[in-house]
């Protein structure tokens, strides 16, 4: 047994002298992007901010585009807040925003496209993975953490729809952040293996699930392509009201844009397998951050934020219903999402 442990602890010290070799000689080169320098945002530019393109990388090598807003005149480290989603959304509909209307606040932000999508990097396109989606959150806090203008201790960040769920995971991973904000969450991973209202919550509907998304990828294998959902196409007068909501936002000059999934692209069909298979939130009753959780009274998606909030122990944790908002709503609806709310919570724990 003890020569067992020499020999562990051997290979151990050998594995971490290579770990710190390699790290000398291997310098990460970003991916060079593509980005617009235009306006191309689904909502007015602000007067009270400064705006400009910015790239980072994730720990997989995935470059990532973001849109950096910083109050004008501002001196000295800010808090910083990171911002992304909707799921299926790009920086330029709600996350850019959010991060524009917080920065008018007084913080430094950005809101970033995520991996796979938008002016991000990474192939196939259009995939999601509940692993890397979360990843990107920390990416972007390694990248304002290393900024001269950012305070490493006050970093925060906000996810909408399934990127509220991601965003808490992402809490749950890192405790570099310190304020979490999870605005009209969708747990995806959830939604995926159960349904809506967990109407397919059985391993019957979870199988026949698998066994058509396998076939598929034998399919994309085989063509050397990758199928995509049909997203949001126009509903029927009797469809669900967050249907018509849905395509009311990304299928019209509301918020349409031509980079969205949830416009038109479609999500890689096979990017369910993992939503499917890897449940998120598993840790998140150990988060020890703040935590906001807000949505709206009238959203069909409002019990995967009460979930969510009922597994989050502490006293600054906190659940916050808008009245009369519908999911849609806390997109874009300056009316209705709560920015006071939202400012307040952050100016008390990133302070």
């Amino acid at each position: 047994m003890k020569l067992l442990t020499i020999l562990t602890a051997s290979l151990l010290a050998f594995s971490t002298a290579g770990f710190a070799q390699n790290d000398q000689a291997m310098k990460f080169q970003e991916e060079q992007l593509t980005l617009t320098q235009e306006w191309d945002k689904t909502f007015p530019q602000s007067d009270k901010v400064d705006h400009c393109k910015i790239t980072f990388h994730n720990r997989y090598g995935i470059t990532l585009a973001a849109d950096l807003y910083k109050p004008k005149n501002a001196a000295g480290k800010l808090p910083a807040i990171a911002v992304s989603g909707p799921f299926g959304a790009v920086k330029e509909q709600a996350s850019g925003l959010y991060a524009q209307t917080l920065a008018e606040h007084g913080f430094l932000t950005i809101a970033f496209d995520p991996s796979f999508t938008g002016e991000s990097g990474g192939q196939p396109r259009s995939v999601a993975s509940p692993d890397i989606n979360t990843e990107d959150f920390s990416a972007a806090v390694d990248y304002l953490s290393t900024r001269d203008d950012v305070d490493p201790e006050r970093i925060g960040i906000l996810g909408i729809c399934g990127f509220g769920g991601f965003a808490i995971n992402a809490a749950a991973m890192d405790t570099r952040i310190k304020a979490t904000v999870a605005s009209t969450m969708y747990d995806i991973c959830w939604g995926t293996a159960n349904g809506y209202f967990d109407a397919n919550d059985n391993a019957d509907a979870r199988y026949e699930m698998r066994k058509q998304l396998n076939a598929q990828r034998t399919e994309d294998y085989r063509n050397g392509t990758y199928k995509r959902t049909v997203m949001n196409p126009q509903p029927a007068d009797d469809a669900p009201q967050f249907m018509k909501d849905y395509y009311d936002y990304y299928k019209t000059k509301r918020g349409y844009h031509s980079r969205s999934i949830n416009s038109g692209l479609g999500w890689n069909v096979t990017s369910s397998l993992s939503l499917l298979n890897m449940p998120i939130l598993a840790y998140s009753d150990e988060i020890r951050s703040a935590v906001l959780v807000v949505h709206g009274e009238k959203a069909h998606s409002r019990y995967f934020g009460e979930d969510a909030f009922k597994k989050l122990k502490g006293d600054n944790k906190e659940l916050y219903i808008v009245p009369g908002a519908s999911h849609t709503d806390l997109y874009d609806n300056l009316e209705k999402i709560p920015f006071g709310k939202i400012v307040e919570f952050y100016n008390q724990y990133l302070k």
